[in-house]
């Protein structure tokens, strides 16, 4: 596939990602099955293999055991659980378990099962403003593509020689690496503030190393 074919179709998969909207969470309380059939069905666009389970029984119990996620009430997950299971599942790509608990721990104890201010007008708050981040992403995204693409040609020192398909495979490369230092750069960044949540918060203290 050519690089520009490959860019449109990352900007058509962009088109189809959507955050799960507050109005599609049950407002009854979940068993564990239904939970992960919940998660199942509405990420299912973002999974990567179809064979890929987004959220499993033993990983929602490790986040329990792991005070990341606050335990069920008689084994049902409220809507409040929703929403955290959310956030743990977008951010557990990158953060390691003991980040997640700083991450999270605020909204753990002050805003979860909240009569005001709770975290699901935390959450509401927070992807409000998913289509106006969208168009930046994508336009961030054209961008470091126009980049890659004025990489490896005749004038490149040593590159003289390539063939045209080996500059394509090159400028894809170049595109992926775009992509990685920025995501490289942006999870330092989160460590940082991770590392300065803890700092104010002692008694929480760091798990650094935790697996995920």
């Amino acid at each position: 596939m050519k690089n520009s074919e490959t860019f449109r179709s990352l900007i058509r998969f962009l088109d189809t990602i959507s955050y799960i909207k507050p109005e599609q969470i049950p407002d009854i309380a979940l068993y564990m099955d239904q939970v992960t059939s919940f998660m199942e069905e509405h990420l299912k666009k973002v999974k990567r293999y179809p064979d890929d389970k987004v959220l499993t029984k033993t990983m929602i119990n490790n986040y329990t055991k792991a005070r990341i996620l606050p335990p069920p009430e008689k084994k049902k997950y409220s809507r409040e659980h929703m929403y955290m299971l959310l956030f743990i599942y977008y951010y557990k790509g990158l953060l390691s378990l003991g980040d997640l608990n700083t991450v999270l721990s605020d909204l753990n104890e002050n805003f979860f099962r909240e009569q005001g201010f709770n975290v699901e007008d935390i959450y509401k708050e927070v992807f409000r403003l998913e289509y106006s981040q969208m168009i930046a992403l994508k336009e961030d995204i054209r961008q470091k593509y126009q980049k890659a693409e004025e990489t490896f040609s005749q004038d490149t020192e040593g590159a003289a020689g390539l063939s045209e398909e080996e500059r394509e495979r090159l400028r894809r490369f170049s595109f992926i690496c775009e992509l990685a230092f920025d995501v490289y750069l942006k999870k330092l960044l989160i460590e940082k503030l991770c590392d300065q949540i803890a700092e104010e918060s002692p008694a929480q203290g760091k798990k650094k190393g935790t697996s995920r």
